[in-house]
C-alpha cells in the first residue's frame, strides 16, 4: 500500500473505474489527538480524498473515497499510526460521493454521550452465519441501534425501532424499554459496526449478562452474505451520496430528500409531493411556503455551479 506523491492523480482525473469508499474505526488511545489531526490534514492535502475521519483520544472512525493510491495511502498512514486492528471495509461508487474532505477532532469518535469502554468491555461478535443463526431465535431481542431515518430504508426482519433521531438518545431508550429484559439474548447491529461497540458496552455496564453484535456491521454482513441466504430487507442507508446499498454492497435504488434527508423509494420519489431538494412525502407539510422557495433558490445556485465546474 505505499505510494509516493508523484504517483497520486488530481481529484479531477479520478479513475474511470469509479471510487473507492473506505468505512473504517478503531478504537484506541491516542495521546495528541490534534497533533494526529493536523498530520492527517497535511496527508489529504497531496493525495485524492473525500470524505470525513474523526478523530479523538479513544480512536478514529470515518469514511473517505479516492482512488486505489490515495486509498492506501491513508491505510498505510494509520497503520504506521499504530491502528493496526482497523474494522475496514471498501465499496465503490460509480460517483463521488463527498463533496470534499473533513478532519474532524471530537471527544467521541461517534457520540453516545454516556462513558463506557468499549475497549475492555464489549459483546460477543458474531460473524453473519452466527447472527443469522441467533436472530432467527425466538427468545433473541434484536435492535436496531441506528437511527430512524437509517431503519426506514431497511432492517433485519423482526427488528425493533428504537425511534431515535441521534444515538446520543440510545442510553434513554435502554433505560425505558429494555431495563426489564437484562435476563434476556440481546442481538444488536448498525452500518458499520461502530455504535454496537459502545451500545453493547452500555448494556453489560448496565448489568445486561447476554450481549451480542453483528461484526461489522450490516455492510459486511450485505458484502457476505448471498441475498438468498439473508435475512435483511430493504437497503442500507449509507452516509454518501449513494444513499443506500443492498447485497454485495451495490449501490441501492433509494434516494435522499435534500431537504430532510430521509430516503425514498422510487414510489416515493414518483409522488406529487417530491421536489428534488424541495419537499417530500416525510417533509412536504413541515416547512413553509417561504422556506420551500428558500430551498428552490439553493438548489438553482447547486445547479448554476455544477453547470459552472463543466
Amino acid at each position: 500500500m505505499n505510494a509516493t506523491v508523484e504517483q497520486l492523480a488530481p481529484v479531477e482525473q479520478q479513475a474511470t473505474a469509479g471510487w473507492v469508499v473506505a468505512a473504517l474505526y478503531q478504537f484506541k488511545e491516542v495521546q495528541d489527538p490534534t497533533d494526529l489531526q493536523q498530520r492527517l490534514l497535511d496527508l489529504v492535502k497531496t493525495i485524492n480524498l473525500c470524505g470525513t475521519l474523526i478523530v479523538a483520544g479513544e480512536g478514529i472512525n470515518g469514511t473517505v473515497a479516492g482512488d486505489r493510491v490515495a486509498i492506501d495511502s491513508l491505510c498505510q498512514f494509520l497503520l504506521n499510526e499504530g491502528f493496526a486492528s482497523m474494522e475496514y471495509k471498501e465499496s465503490h461508487s460509480s460517483d463521488k460521493p463527498f463533496r470534499k474532505m473533513k478532519i474532524k477532532l471530537k471527544e467521541e469518535i461517534v457520540t453516545l454521550g454516556v462513558e463506557v469502554k468499549p475497549r475492555d468491555l464489549v459483546g460477543h461478535y458474531l460473524d453473519p452465519k452466527e447472527w443469522n443463526d441467533l436472530i432467527a431465535r425466538d427468545d433473541v431481542i434484536l435492535v436496531d441501534t441506528r437511527n430512524d431515518y437509517e431503519y426506514k430504508a431497511g432492517t433485519f426482519k423482526g427488528a425493533i425501532d428504537p425511534k431515535t433521531e441521534t444515538f446520543r438518545e440510545f442510553p434513554e431508550y435502554v433505560k425505558k424499554e429494555l431495563e426489564q429484559h437484562k435476563d434476556k439474548k440481546i442481538a444488536m447491529f448498525c452500518t458499520g459496526g461502530i455504535r454496537c461497540e459502545k451500545s453493547t458496552s452500555l448494556l453489560l455496564q448496565e448489568g445486561f449478562t447476554e450481549v451480542y453484535h453483528l461484526k461489522g456491521g450490516i455492510l459486511k454482513y450485505l458484502e457476505e452474505t448471498p441475498a438468498e441466504e439473508s435475512l435483511w430487507e430493504g437497503e442500507c442507508f449509507v452516509f454518501d451520496g449513494r444513499t443506500a446499498v443492498t447485497h454485495g454492497v451495490e449501490e441501492g435504488v433509494n434516494i435522499k430528500c435534500h431537504a430532510c434527508g430521509w430516503p425514498l423509494t422510487p414510489e416515493e420519489s414518483a409522488l406529487t409531493s417530491y421536489e428534488h431538494g424541495v419537499s417530500c412525502v416525510y417533509c412536504i407539510d413541515k416547512t413553509t411556503e417561504k422556506q420551500k422557495a428558500g430551498f428552490r433558490m439553493r438548489q438553482s445556485q447547486i445547479a448554476a455551479a455544477k453547470r459552472k465546474r463543466l
